[in-house]
């Protein structure tokens, strides 16, 4: 069951349950590219533009009630989701965003006119771009939705997600800090840390990554609205653009404002570009902490083994009782969707042409992909990774036992030529350093056992150490 809609192109067949008018179903038909729509993030913010438009157009007297009010409740309906099976079209349409507009001017007119009891498609008393689209364009109206849609998916999704992460992480730092054990570097053997200074790392990366993001969001509270086509505000009221910035931010509880150079937010999204890096950033850190959660993780028997991953309940389809690190792969392979999401946004933000970027859509496709797969599997490992692993005691001790840069402690007492014969002759022989030493002659047993301790190496600014020559060494 169709119907027949007649535009300035003409006359076109629409599914007849649609709301959609002829420019969306053109558009459909044309771009039958992929399976990527949008996220219901970005119809949200769509959504929230309209009813901001049309408020913003009653207060300035350039729509009248009986209009303004309709559109605004039928924009809310939009914003609140119940509409999403109303746009059908793909990511890959024209760089500005004009056939999304269009498909939001079109299902909001019909809502209208169709609560009034008139037809679908006859326009009437709503027409898509006389009354929905007033005042507007595509070319500011879609990076103002895309300002909108990434501010609200970072402050209400991305941030709570790494802020549960930061908690959990801090908590272990501190329930770890006592738990002596071999440090690694180059993926050697190394001095000792505690389990809890290795945690307080992966906590501080996240800590700076949530910092990076707040402090990229002001330059996402500018919006472009008000510089329909080119950016000089052609055919809108001259306080139109104040008022819906004024509007939006009272919709959201963001402190949206409008832009004082619409041409920046229309021909370039150098914000989006920005806050991308941020993401970016935040997906380098959490793959660091990923991966050393998997290392540390790795055995039971024959991997390093000085953290027990939880068990999940998954397995292996092979091997019975195999417990693999599930949330560190997971997290890892966001990362790197994520860094692959940066490099078409940087590429996008350099294909702004003069007045107008055109790689709008796939911009914040990526943005808004990247913010949502970060905040869930950050907030996924805490609660299933993080808060679960557990310290394998037993084989954190016997680690730091059988290492030899534990020997690093004497280089202050006898110097480093006879430390590194020590460390050599214990590798050599399978021996301890504690009789390598004994075997030289260069430490007694009592002076090794007095010097090289391990739970004071971690904090070295608490003890004092003596140099060859019997000169004395506070701290590190």
């Amino acid at each position: 069951m169709t119907r027949t809609e007649t535009d300035s192109l003409g006359s076109i067949e629409i599914p007849a349950d649609r709301l959609w008018g002829p420019q969306t179903e053109r558009a459909r038909r044309l771009f039958q590219i992929g399976t990527e729509r949008f996220p219901p993030a970005l119809i949200r913010a769509v959504g929230l533009q309209k009813r901001a438009a049309a408020e913003a157009n009653k207060a300035l007297g350039e729509l009248p009630p009986e209009i303004a009010d309709p559109i605004a409740a039928a924009a809310q309906e939009i914003a609140e989701g119940r509409h999403d099976a109303e746009f059908p079209l793909p990511v890959w349409q024209t760089g500005s965003g004009t056939q999304t507009n269009m498909n939001a001017n079109e299902v909001i007119a019909n809502l209208v006119s169709h609560a009034l009891g008139q037809p679908l498609g006859s326009r009437r008393p709503v027409h898509p771009n006389d009354h929905v689209n007033r005042g507007q364009s595509s070319n500011d109206m879609f990076p103002t939705v895309m300002h909108v849609a990434a501010a609200e998916a970072v402050t209400q999704g991305t941030i709570p997600g790494l802020e549960a992460l930061h908690a959990a992480l801090v908590r272990r730092a501190a329930e770890w800090n006592a738990i002596v054990k071999i440090g690694r570097t180059h993926m050697m053997d190394a001095v000792p840390v505690t389990l809890g200074q290795e945690a307080s790392a992966w906590a501080r990366q996240v800590e700076l990554g949530i910092a990076r993001l707040k402090d990229a969001l002001p330059r996402l509270m500018p919006l472009p609205q008000g510089g329909t086509a080119a950016g000089t505000g052609l055919n809108r009221h001259p306080g139109f653009a104040t008022a819906f910035a004024g509007r939006m931010a009272a919709l959201t509880g963001l402190p949206f404002t409008a832009s004082d150079n619409p041409f920046e937010g229309m021909g370039a999204h150098d914000a989006l570009v920005e806050l991308s890096g941020a993401l970016n950033t935040i997906a380098v850190s959490l793959n660091k902490i990923g991966n050393d959660v998997r290392l540390l993780g790795s055995g039971p028997r024959a991997g390093l083994a000085e953290l027990v991953i939880p068990a999940d309940g998954l397995s292996s389809s092979i091997m019975p009782g195999k417990t693999n690190p599930t949330q560190s792969e997971a997290l890892t392979m966001v990362c790197a969707q994520v860094m692959g999401n940066h490099v078409t946004v940087t590429i996008g933000g350099a294909q702004g042409h003069l007045e107008l970027n055109v790689f709008k859509p796939v911009i914040i496709q990526a943005v808004l992909q990247s913010a949502r797969l970060l905040g869930d599997a950050a907030r996924s490992f805490a609660a299933n990774m993080v808060e679960k692993l557990e310290p394998n005691l037993p084989r954190i001790a016997d680690n730091l036992a059988k290492s030899l840069m534990l020997v690093t402690a004497l280089n202050p007492r006898i110097g480093y030529d006879k430390a590194v014969a020590i460390a050599k002759l214990a590798l050599k022989d399978d021996i301890t350093l504690k009789e390598a030493a004994g075997r030289l002659g260069h430490v007694t047993p009592e002076e090794f056992d007095r010097w090289v301790r391990p739970e004071e190496m971690v904090h070295p600014g608490t003890s004092s150490t003596r140099a060859p020559g019997g000169a004395t060494l506070e701290g590190g």
